[in-house]
């Protein structure tokens, strides 16, 4: 379980992360989302110690996280949204040196290359350089990498920024098997469907504040389930229903080009942004 208590963190006068509470349960796959300059990587770079905060704490099965924790430390594995890895290395080489960071054997090392090259499907390119592998490539061994000291929390920070569909889609599957064994993960991504698809709960942020929290079933339930789009003055406009028929009998009154469609968690997205973020 992770515990984050009263989190702030201020920037001179500005403050990025807010008086932020919330508790991300053991196993849950969990997403942070807000618009640009929300504080999503500010909050993902203090749960992984990379910035520490100004007030409050962060507490990992009831324990002080800090630079010194090095038992709690060891739980987490980051994956930044920049590709941190030698350009010149290739696979075998990239997960060799992050075992040797942790002191693992090489035995070990070889057997858990082998066995997380096999999980995402790069096995045949293990020979391959960094700098001639796919953005998709990069993002699943930066995964593998992670996993090579076998973390319980997973701290992803936009790890399918720049991919085509296809990628994102075999990503979602690579995680999804990761999350699958009970592991811990945290998102942030700008893609309001990968959360929609992926996450157990999502929290809204803005300006550093919690604005909503809970599953995006449930999000989606309270604006309403049942969305009709119209255009008005060349502008897209929707309206949300709870009751199907109500949305059908608005639809019949409607303007030529309305569509009825199911809401998605984009929509909750854009009408918090558009009311209070």
């Amino acid at each position: 379980m992770i515990e984050l208590s009263h989190l702030t963190k201020r920037f001179g006068d500005f403050t990025a992360v807010d008086n932020l509470s919330l508790t991300i349960e053991t196993g849950e796959f969990f997403g942070l989302l807000g618009p640009n300059g929300a504080g999503k990587t500010t909050t993902i770079s203090m749960m992984s110690t990379v910035l520490l905060p100004t007030s409050g704490e962060i507490r990992v099965d009831g324990e002080r996280l800090d630079r010194k924790a090095s038992k709690q430390k060891r739980k987490l594995s980051v994956i930044t949204q920049e590709y941190s890895m030698r350009q010149d290395m290739n696979m075998d080489e990239v997960m060799e040196y992050q075992g040797r960071l942790y002191f693992l054997p090489k035995k070990v090392i070889r057997e858990k290359t082998d066995a997380l090259l096999e999980f995402a499907g790069l096995k045949e390119y293990r020979r391959r350089t960094v700098r001639h592998l796919s953005g998709g490539m990069k993002r699943k061994l930066m995964i593998c990498r992670a996993l090579m000291i076998e973390p319980e929390i997973l701290l992803l920070d936009e790890p399918t920024a720049g991919m085509d569909a296809l990628s994102r889609r075999q990503m979602w599957n690579l995680l999804r098997k990761v999350n699958s064994d009970k592991m811990t993960i945290v998102l942030t991504t700008h893609y309001i469907e990968e959360a929609q698809a992926l996450c157990n709960r999502v929290a809204l942020v803005n300006r550093g504040k919690l604005q909503k929290l809970d599953s995006p079933e449930a999000l989606i339930r309270e604006l309403g389930p049942f969305a009709v789009d119209e255009t008005a003055d060349d502008t897209l406009q929707s309206r949300y229903f709870h009751d199907r028929a109500e949305a059908i009998a608005h639809l019949s009154t409607a303007g030529e080009g309305a569509t009825l469609r199911a809401t998605t968690l984009e929509d909750v997205f854009v009408d918090c942004a558009g009311r209070k973020l």
